[in-house]
């Protein structure tokens, strides 16, 4: 018997958690080379060499596959900020330009991210059962406290219902301007006849943008 047999028929949790890891590798694997909404149950069981009943035997959707992914880049992205707030800077909001271009910058750099982002509640959170929508929402919420708090690290005048908006802020940006970062073959063509910027150039300066506009925006309100 192949060792591939062999694992498809493995039952011990050690195992069982081995095949979860190797579908959502894979799958992200697929989200690094395309977008979420090209990316079928199907094309993971391909990679995977695992029917699509197996597929659902553990994870309960192609949603749920794309949840959990975002949930580990989410955090995986959160740790990259997780540190010392960035010195006190010179000139008017500076520490809120500074702050707010990190997390854009980082983010941007984060494709896989931005894309599950894009789609997280129009699509992906349309096709998950009640436990894990419980569950997963619980993630989110912490993840998006943390980047409050880390919000609130460096600029602590702030309340903190304004740094948990800021934080809700960062992902509703994200998810107006991704799709138009990634446009098809003959969008980009005709962008690029009409001198438009480079579709991935402008989402970074638009989400720096808006992220800053934001943050200090919030601040102002602080001091008024």
């Amino acid at each position: 018997m192949s060792s591939t047999a062999n694992f498809q028929r493995a039952r011990r949790p050690e195992q069982i958690a081995a095949r979860r890891e190797a579908i959502l590798g894979a799958a992200r694997d697929l989200l690094a080379d395309g977008r979420a909404a090209d990316v079928s149950l199907g094309d993971i069981g391909s990679r995977t060499g695992l029917a699509k009943s197996a597929l659902l035997r553990y994870f309960g959707s192609r949603e749920v596959i794309f949840l959990e992914i975002l949930d580990r880049e989410w955090r995986q992205w959160l740790d990259t900020l997780d540190a010392p707030p960035p010195p006190s800077c010179d000139g008017p909001w500076a520490t809120e330009r500074v702050f707010a271009a990190t997390v854009a910058d980082t983010l941007a750099q984060r494709p896989v991210l931005c894309d599950l982002i894009s789609v997280m509640a129009g699509v992906l959170e349309r096709n998950i059962d009640l436990d894990f929508a419980r569950d997963f929402k619980q993630r989110a919420a912490a993840n998006t406290a943390r980047l409050a708090d880390l919000t609130a690290a460096t600029l602590p005048a702030l309340s903190a219902a304004a740094t948990h908006q800021f934080a809700g802020a960062v992902f509703i940006i994200t998810a107006g301007l991704w799709p138009y970062a990634r446009p098809t073959d003959v969008v980009a063509a005709v962008s690029a006849q009409m001198g438009q910027p480079d579709p991935e150039e402008a989402f970074r300066a638009n989400l720096r943008a808006g992220l800053v506009a934001q943050l200090v925006g919030l601040s102002a309100q602080a001091e008024a």
